[in-house]
């Protein structure tokens, strides 16, 4: 049931970058994020009960909240035209919850491709605070790009390979994901780099022409 929740974040993220790209109308990715955030708050409540008490099974599902929320937050907050401080600043909560989850994964649950996962999701969720809780708006090209390529690679990538079957080799899984997010970030910041260089100033009335 978590595989298949977590085949929809890869869907909002997707959605939430394009948002962020300028491709998608607020209010339409505000109805799919409430969709997906009521969905990643009843799946980890099943799982919990489900797992009879068993702390380990617990923790496993206890972060998918983190992002449930998250979700519902940016739903509630498109539809209402809330100010993005909050939603902001609960992602620097998150970015900082999702380095113990990515600990817990390497050296708990021993699951390495989704410590790096988690990595990757702390990593988007900071670009989040920035954006959205410190106003960083010359950010919001690289983080719609970041946030539509996590979507796919923390997201519908994994959950279809979980469902298939065919998540396998998790070392060498973990090498790949951890490469892939360090080239791919790394190269996007030049190439992103018009989107954060200031608006050129308008020409005071009567100046345009005027000899020097």
């Amino acid at each position: 049931m978590g595989n298949v929740g977590l085949l929809f974040v890869g869907a909002v993220l997707f959605i939430n970058g394009m948002l962020l790209l300028g491709k998608v109308d607020g209010k339409a990715a505000a109805v799919f994020n409430l969709f997906v955030g009521a969905l990643q708050v009843l799946t980890p409540t099943y799982l919990i009960i489900a797992a009879a008490g068993d702390p380990i099974k617990i923790l496993a599902v206890s972060g998918i909240y983190l992002f449930g929320f998250t979700y519902l937050y940016v739903g509630i907050g498109l539809l209402a035209d809330l100010d993005t401080t909050g939603v902001g600043y609960y992602s620097l909560f998150v970015a900082v919850a999702a380095l113990g989850y990515s600990f817990v994964n390497f050296h708990v649950l021993k699951d390495y491709p989704f410590g790096v996962i988690w990595l990757y999701w702390a990593f988007l969720w900071f670009l989040f605070f920035l954006l959205l809780g410190l106003k960083w708006d010359s950010l919001t090209t690289y983080t719609g790009y970041v946030t539509a390529i996590e979507g796919w690679v923390t997201g519908a990538i994994p959950a279809g390979l979980l469902l298939s079957g065919y998540w396998k080799h998790p070392t060498e899984t973990a090498i790949a994901l951890a490469v892939f997010g360090v080239v791919v970030f790394a190269a996007l910041w030049p190439l992103t780099r018009n989107s954060r260089k200031p608006a050129p100033t308008a020409p005071e009335a009567g100046t345009v022409g005027a000899p020097t």
